[in-house]
């Protein structure tokens, strides 16, 4: 399973990325190993994620939502977070990987 995820920064700013381990890239991210821009932003915690089989799709959809401003950024995070409430990282991989299988079966 591949991710496209949000997190959010110490100082209120996101950082939208992809990662096949979700949980391990989480940790690397608050170890200050993750990317450039979280470094200097810690802690950071995880605010959004979907699920997909392919990397080529969650890279697609890191892209995309990279495209969006900062106002449908927090109108995604907010919706995701009104249907699935806080996130702790097992729970979020399940959860999306549920979604993903559902998504799968109704397409």
């Amino acid at each position: 399973m591949n991710y496209t995820y949000i997190l959010e920064c110490k100082d209120g700013s996101y950082y939208c990325g992809w990662t096949n381990d979700l949980c391990k890239r989480l940790s690397t991210h608050n170890a200050g190993k993750g990317g450039k821009y979280t470094r200097s932003r810690l802690p950071v915690r995880l605010v959004y994620v979907e699920a997909y089989a392919t990397k080529e799709e969650a890279m697609s959809r890191e892209w995309h939502i990279k495209q969006l401003s900062r106002q449908q950024k927090d109108e995604l995070i907010r919706s995701y977070q009104d249907f699935h409430g806080c996130l702790d990282c097992s729970v979020a991989v399940a959860t999306a990987s549920f979604r993903s299988a559902l998504r799968t079966i109704t397409e």
